[in-house]
């Protein structure tokens, strides 16, 4: 357990140096440094990543996250979803190799429903400090 917890620091300590170079604002960065650490903890959870197995998976990860991040926003819908679908179908059998297929079709799953739980949480937070901020103004 504490060498994953070694690992998962590494890895987001990776992440954090990435996001750094990307000269994003400060508070965003933060931001998206405890996202991308609830994420590490959820996706070595759910696949019960073993310390060989988070060795291996994560740069593969890394690397097909930078693909999926590269897929033009400006392209038609349709395009872009064939872009991420063809980069799923690329990374498919290097997952498969490092976590067999149970786990690797498992990850394509929860890797979704990581995304989509984390919009609705967003989104919720984002109605709550509108409706706050609303309330905020009519006290003054």
């Amino acid at each position: 357990m504490k060498k994953i917890l070694l690992l998962a620091s590494i890895t987001i300590s990776s992440f954090a140096t990435i996001k750094a170079q990307e000269n994003k604002p400060a508070d965003d960065g933060t931001r998206q440094e405890k996202i991308q650490a609830l994420y590490v903890a959820y996706v070595t959870k759910e696949l019960n990543l073993t310390s060989e197995d988070a060795q291996k998976f994560w740069p593969v990860h890394a690397q097909f996250e930078n693909e999926m991040k590269a897929v033009k926003a400006d392209l038609p819908e349709l395009d872009k979803e064939q872009a991420k679908l063809n980069i799923k179908k690329k990374y498919q059998s290097n997952f498969t190799t490092i976590l067999g297929a149970p786990r690797c079709e498992r990850f394509f799953k929860m890797n979704q429903a990581f995304k989509k739980k984390l919009m609705e949480r967003l989104r919720k937070q984002r109605q709550n400090g509108n409706k706050q901020g609303g309330m905020r103004r009519g006290q003054q």
